[in-house]
Formats: structure tokens, C-alpha cells, sequence
């Protein structure tokens, strides 16, 4: 085998097609609310990692679990990229009625791109997090939450960080 991209092969290089089963496909006993998407810092330098934290509330009227994604889209890549790439999850415990705040970080080498090494790009990026992958349609509702953040710096390997 010769060619090891992914393009054509798997769902998260298909462009608009939408996949049977997506990652992270399933119903809940009860609903949930994301809200108050914080990512710090918003313009960051090519090395920095990211703070996520977003605020979970369980709206329904039984305790539940939610598995918390969060998905990286590079804006402008010089290579091929997925559309979206899962970079955190976290299943938590919310009591009916209750909320909670949840802290991620997104490492520097989540955002790096193979070109025959791994290598950092400036650029802007959204984040999203959600109970589901950005765009899934499902029968019951689930919201994902969307935010930009930039990149500064020269692209550079990697390992040099």
C-alpha cells in the first residue's frame, strides 16, 4: 500500500455525506443544555495550549450522564485535514435540575497537521463542544456549541515547541 491518506475512507474526510452512525450516536433519559463556551486564551502563540470550559445543565427530570465532546476544525490547513477531530471527551455524572462546569485543555500537538512530520500552523480554528459531533442529526436534540480562536506565530515542527 502506497497511499495512506484518508480521503474517500473514512466519514470524516467524505465532505457533506453524512455518516449512517456518527461517533457518538445514541439517545439520553432526559435532555441537556450546553451554554457559556469560554475559550482563553483566544489568540494564542503557536506553541500555547487552550483552556476550554463550557457549562452543562441537565434540564430534565432524571439524573443522567452526558458524554462532553469537543471537536477541532482547522479554518485553513496546507494539507489535507479531517473536517472535524475529536480532541476531548469527558462522561459526567448531572443531577436533574443541576448544572456543571467543566474545564478541558486542548494540547498544542491536537492542532498539528502531517506533512511529511508533524508541524504547527497559524490560523484560526473553531472549536465545538456538544453532546454530539458539529452538524449530527438526531431524534433527540442535542446542542453543540461553536467558538473561533487564532493561532500566531511562523509554522514550525512540532518537536521545536
Amino acid at each position: 500500500m502506497e497511499n495512506y491518506t484518508m480521503e474517500g475512507r473514512t466519514y470524516r474526510y467524505y465532505g457533506q455525506e453524512a455518516p449512517l452512525y456518527p461517533f457518538g450516536y445514541g439517545l439520553s433519559y432526559t435532555t441537556f443544555r450546553y451554554r457559556d463556551l469560554v475559550l482563553s486564551p483566544p489568540v494564542l502563540p503557536i506553541c500555547a495550549n487552550l483552556s476550554v470550559s463550557v457549562v452543562l445543565e441537565n434540564t430534565g427530570l432524571r439524573d443522567s450522564e452526558e458524554v462532553v465532546q469537543l471537536y477541532l476544525r482547522w479554518e485553513q490547513s496546507s494539507v489535507p485535514v479531517p473536517r472535524w477531530q475529536l480532541v476531548a471527551f469527558r462522561r459526567v455524572a448531572v443531577l436533574a435540575g443541576r448544572e456543571t462546569k467543566l474545564s478541558f485543555q486542548v494540547l498544542a500537538e491536537q492542532r498539528a497537521v502531517w506533512a511529511q512530520d508533524w508541524r504547527l500552523e497559524p490560523g484560526t480554528f473553531t472549536l465545538f463542544a456538544g453532546g454530539q459531533q458539529p452538524g449530527q442529526k438526531t431524534r433527540a436534540p442535542s446542542e453543540v456549541l461553536s467558538a473561533r480562536f487564532s493561532v500566531t506565530g511562523t509554522a514550525r515542527p512540532l518537536r521545536g515547541c
